[in-house]
């Protein structure tokens, strides 16, 4: 697996994103889903990153800076025939090492509270992120939940 920074210009890249948002449509409420589309990923204040293998496109992930110091993880998502496999470990370890190497001193994301993002809560809590409170710009929501972790 290779894990880069992306451009987002690849089709297969583009249809991993919607998918993405379909699932979120899927299992939140509009007024609660905070995943960000190819534009939005493409904003100077995020960098993309995508795992590939031979055969294509096998996950993905971002970081996006908040503050010099404090990032924010956007976009986890694993391709469907590439689930189970460590894939969203490896995108995170790589997206905390990135965030260590920038001087962050500490990393928060949002994720849904539905059963179906139970899984994503096991990662986080695994890498060490802790439960918090709604941080930047989010507020309190019973869809969601927010985790940090100290860098």
């Amino acid at each position: 697996m290779e894990i880069k920074i992306d451009n987002l210009t690849d089709i297969r890249t583009q249809e991993l994103i919607n998918t993405h948002l379909a699932g979120m449509a899927e299992n939140s409420p509009v007024e609660s889903i905070h995943a960000l589309n190819v534009a939005a990923l493409k904003q100077d204040n995020v960098t993309f990153y995508s795992a590939w293998d031979i055969n294509g496109i096998m996950g993905c992930g971002a970081l996006k800076e908040l503050t010099p110091k404090h990032g924010e993880v956007k976009s986890m998502r694993t391709a469907e025939t590439h689930l189970r496999k460590g894939v969203a470990r490896d995108i995170l370890k790589h997206i905390i090492n990135e965030a260590k190497r920038r001087g962050y001193t500490k990393l928060s994301l949002e994720t849904g509270s539905m059963d179906a993002f139970k899984p994503a809560h096991r990662l986080y809590e695994s890498f060490g992120f802790k439960y918090c409170n709604p941080f930047y710009d989010y507020t309190d929501d019973p869809n969601s939940v927010f985790m940090e972790i100290d860098l």
